[in-house]
């Protein structure tokens, strides 16, 4: 998300500003529509396997507002993907304001590289997160290359995370801090297949999307109706066989 200008802005002997009075879009549209699916494939996942707990917030592509100077330098973060735990989840916000949650920044940040943010992404926008957002894992992934990469912070420096293996032998990278892990996904989502960015348990396992979730429902349930047909054909057999047996019997 692009950079927007806030001339006039907090000085020094009036309060900071509310969401309400802050920018909380900034006109552009999404690098590609393999990045608005990417975001999209992210939240849906998490907020289902999260589902009935109100005590995080996950928003893609918002603005994060952090502190004074920030504001100031007219320097606004739209992080492509961010994750705050231990706040009031069902309430709406515009953008993610510091001083109004309490001084409660993001504790996982993702960042889709593109041509023209990779760069950046990699060194300056890191370092920010880790210096000044302190961010406790930032990872970032480039859509069409593949490339991924994490980062917690220990001793305010970010520490690169090393991928481990899952049960199925697939590379991922855990997030201590969700307990959850990253993974890279080839497949179909929302008509477009390719390699995906996808959250999975700790043991590789994917978190399901909606769609994933009725297909299984569906299986299920035809599974279901195939042993209740196999249960009533093996009772047609035994009384068949008991009739005869009683036949012979006579």
């Amino acid at each position: 998300m692009a950079a927007v200008g806030l001339a006039g802005y907090a000085p020094a002997n009036l309060p900071l500003p509310t969401q309400d009075e802050l920018p909380y879009e900034d006109g552009e549209s999404m690098e590609t529509q393999l990045h608005f699916y990417q975001i999209a494939l992210l939240l849906e996942a998490l907020k289902l396997y999260w589902i009935g707990r109100e005590d995080f917030y996950a928003g893609g592509d918002t603005f994060i507002y952090f502190s004074e100077q920030q504001i100031k330098k007219n320097d606004f973060r739209g992080p492509d993907f961010f994750l705050v735990q231990g706040v009031d989840g069902s309430r709406q916000r515009k953008s993610w304001v510091v001083w109004e949650e309490e001084g409660k920044t993001p504790d996982l940040i993702i960042e889709l590289l593109s041509a023209s943010t990779a760069e950046f992404d990699k060194t300056e926008k890191k370092q920010i997160y880790c210096d000044q957002v302190k961010v406790q894992e930032y990872f970032y992934y480039d859509p069409y290359s593949g490339e991924l990469a994490g980062f917690t912070r220990q001793q305010g420096q970010y520490v690169p995370l090393t991928p481990t293996i899952g049960a199925n032998r697939q590379e991922k990278f855990d997030s201590p801090i969700t307990g959850l892990a990253l993974v890279q996904w080839e497949g179909t989502y929302q008509g477009f297949t390719g390699t995906w960015l996808r959250w999975a348990k700790p043991d590789g396992t994917l978190l399901p999307t909606d769609r994933e979730v009725a297909g299984q429902e569906r299986l299920l349930k035809e599974q279901e109706r195939l042993l209740k047909e196999q249960e009533r054909l093996l009772k047609e057999q035994a009384d068949a066989r008991a009739d005869q047996a009683d036949a012979w019997a006579n």
